[in-house]
């Protein structure tokens, strides 16, 4: 084979892997043209968190070290009254966990879509995935049939989101110093945490686990170690489960019936 065939099948090539690489590039800027509109609640809610890590007692190193292995708003906001409280380790821990048990169910919607890719790739898009790339994704392939450019299109979600997190997450951090507490951080932290908690109230069931967990937060305010956060999410995620299963299911399934 001589040098110009050498080169002819070197330009198809270069053609074919441009041609299987279009729809991924194109899938990868639908998801980050989606995703945009977030990106900017995403750093202020980042920025507020890191800002109530440092104002919590934490150093900046192990408020960094937390933003980046974590990587969980709610969970990190519902561990730091513990963790200042001198709580035992395992109190913090079942809180975080009890708090981040959604990202169960978006496991479950999301994996069947990726369950070819190797487990280190699964567990590496599970730590970047957040609650609204996965709805947002979920939203754009709501079906598993097999479609080109799926997972760059997640990717094209994941990424920005997650950079936005830590920069605002960052500055946060660096600025918490310099922060009066007067301000009332702790009350901008409340406030975030209901902008992201109030969409996410879709039905009647998930708003009277709602009312459900502020009620028993309040009547368990005085248990020790601040139990009564984990308790309260506990009772509040079974009410919303059980009035799911006995109430409304079996209604949409008897309209569906007399349809």
């Amino acid at each position: 084979m001589n040098a110009g065939d050498m080169n002819a099948d070197e330009r198809v090539n270069r053609q074919a892997l441009g041609a299987v690489d279009a729809p991924n590039r194109e899938a990868w800027r639908a998801g980050f043209k989606t995703g945009l509109p977030t990106l900017f609640g995403i750093a202020a809610w980042g920025m507020v968190v890191g800002i109530a890590m440092v104002k919590s007692g934490l150093s900046v190193p192990q408020a960094l070290g937390m933003t980046l292995l974590v990587f969980a708003g709610s969970a990190q906001l519902a561990s730091l009254p513990l963790i200042a409280a001198q709580a035992p380790i395992w109190v913090i821990f079942a809180t975080a966990l009890v708090v981040n048990l959604r990202f169960v169910i978006f496991s479950a919607l999301l994996g069947p879509h990726f369950a070819h890719l190797p487990w280190r790739q699964r567990f590496y898009l599970g730590y970047i995935s957040g609650d609204l790339t996965v709805a947002l994704f979920l939203q754009r392939y709501p079906t598993l049939e097999p479609i080109a450019g799926k997972l760059s299109y997640l990717k094209g979600l994941m990424f920005p989101n997650w950079f936005a997190w830590q920069t605002g997450s960052l500055i946060g951090i660096f600025l918490g110093s310099a922060i009066p507490a007067e301000w009332g951080l702790g009350f901008a932290g409340t406030l975030a945490i209901l902008c992201i908690t109030v969409p996410l109230i879709i039905n009647n069931a998930a708003l009277c686990g709602v009312l459900v967990a502020g009620a028993i937060s309040v009547l368990a305010y005085d248990l020790p170690y601040k139990l009564g956060l984990l308790v309260a999410v506990v009772v509040g995620m079974v009410t919303a489960m059980v009035i799911e299963e006995t109430i409304l299911k079996p209604r949409e399934k008897r309209k569906v019936d007399h349809d």
